[in-house]
């Protein structure tokens, strides 16, 4: 084991079933006794104070380009995987993984098509969208008693927003759920699966042939989409090349449900297990922007970012190397209680939250309007319509990854509206 200071074997399970499943026990008692922690087995630092986790994602000496090193470690490799470079490689143009001055140009590209005026106006659409996918789940639940959340709403809503912006039929939903999963594992550090980097290759693999078919059909045929509106961008000096234009589609398509279908999962729990909550909001729907604001730091879709160390860092207390890997745990953060008073309640009368689910930054979640959008769309329709909306199994399965927080399934029975 790689022991440093701050090192306590006993708090390096964090992806225990334990801590799977309840995250906020775990780092709560880590941020307690260790609020800058290196953790051997993953031989990384954990970080879980607001102030520290706040301060290091606003520090610029806290490196987003996780993936270049990684690059660089395959190639040097007697028998390098040139299947998995590739897909390192394509990883390493997304935003998330970039630095500046990529970081800025690429997110100048995208963000006018993110701008609160233009996703404003999609409102009536993504009603209609919630609408539909509402009316098909409550039809399948008198059919078959027990439906998944997760598959009949939380999923496809946002998959079918975000495809709809980049002029992508939404019946090819269902390919882009198998590509995600094949790719989320390596993506938000699923480290127990060793399977993971063949399964992220196929699927990489398959979806950037997809993107790459449908962009070739766009500059045939463009339209009012934001992947037109990305390759006429290829001109001029904030020209894409091809591989960036492929890598920034992907990355859309990716993230662009992977956090909305955790937060309307991870609500819908949350409102279930506290009635009075759901009650209030039912009682009074202008909460419901506060309302989300709140079950965003109660158990948000984002769990930690990572940063690598560009040189030798003090913080906490703890000298981080240069190279050291880094997860900055946002929903340790958003339960510290130095910040907020009884974090571990529910209280959508809490007031102004300093939150810090979608971060904080130049890397403050490009999609974090569209994500509010649809949540607060679907969230009281789902309240009002299914009143008495419960758990049909008490054994939720949850993802078993370090950066991100989200159901496998959430079985419930929708007694009618």
């Amino acid at each position: 084991m790689d022991a440093r200071p701050g090192s306590n074997e006993d708090l390096d399970e964090i992806l225990s079933p334990e801590a799977v499943r309840d995250p906020y026990t775990y780092l709560g008692r880590l941020r307690e006794q260790h609020p800058v922690h290196w953790n051997a087995r993953y031989r990384s630092w954990v970080i879980t104070s607001h102030a520290d986790v706040s301060a290091a994602m606003s520090d610029a000496r806290f490196s987003s380009d996780r993936i270049a090193p990684v690059i660089e470690r395959e190639r040097a490799k007697a028998e390098p995987k040139h299947d998995l470079i590739e897909t390192l490689e394509l990883l390493n143009g997304w935003l998330v993984f970039r630095d500046q001055p990529e970081h800025t140009r690429f997110r100048r590209l995208v963000h006018k098509a993110f701008s609160p005026r233009i996703l404003s106006a999609m409102r009536p659409e993504v009603e209609r969208i919630a609408d539909e996918l509402l009316q098909e789940a409550g039809a399948k639940a008198r059919s078959e008693g027990t439906i998944d959340l997760i598959e009949e709403v939380a999923y496809p809503l946002p998959a079918i927003v975000i495809a709809s912006m980049l002029g992508v039929p939404p019946e090819d939903r269902v390919l882009f759920k198998n590509w995600s999963d094949d790719i989320s594992a390596l993506i938000f550090g699923a480290l127990e699966d060793p399977g993971r980097h063949a399964r992220a290759q196929s699927g990489m693999s398959e979806l950037v042939a997809y993107i790459k078919a449908h962009l070739a059909r766009v500059r045939d045929e463009p339209g009012d989409d934001l992947a037109s509106s990305l390759v006429q961008s290829r001109s001029g000096e904030d020209a894409l090349t091809e591989p960036e234009l492929v890598a920034i589609c992907v990355n859309l398509l990716f993230g662009g449900h992977e956090t909305t279908t955790n937060l309307i999962g991870n609500s819908i729990l949350a409102l279930i297990q506290h009635p009075e909550q759901a009650a209030m909001l039912r009682e009074d729907p202008g909460l419901i922007d506060q309302a989300v604001e709140e079950l965003l730091r109660y158990d948000g879709p984002a769990k930690a970012v990572v940063r690598i160390a560009g040189e030798d860092i003090e913080i906490g207390g703890q000298r981080i190397k240069q190279g050291d890997r880094v997860f900055l745990m946002l929903s340790s953060a958003n339960h510290d209680p130095r910040v907020f008073e009884d974090p571990e309640k529910l209280d959508f009368n809490r007031g102004r939250s300093p939150h810090i689910a979608f971060g904080i930054g130049i890397h403050y979640c490009l999609g974090a309007i569209l994500a509010r959008l649809e949540a607060t769309t679907v969230i009281p329709r789902i309240l009002t319509r299914f009143p008495d909306i419960a758990l049909a199994d008490e054994e939720l399965e949850w993802n078993e990854v370090i950066l991100t927080r989200g159901l496998k399934r959430l079985p419930v029975r929708l007694h009618s509206d």
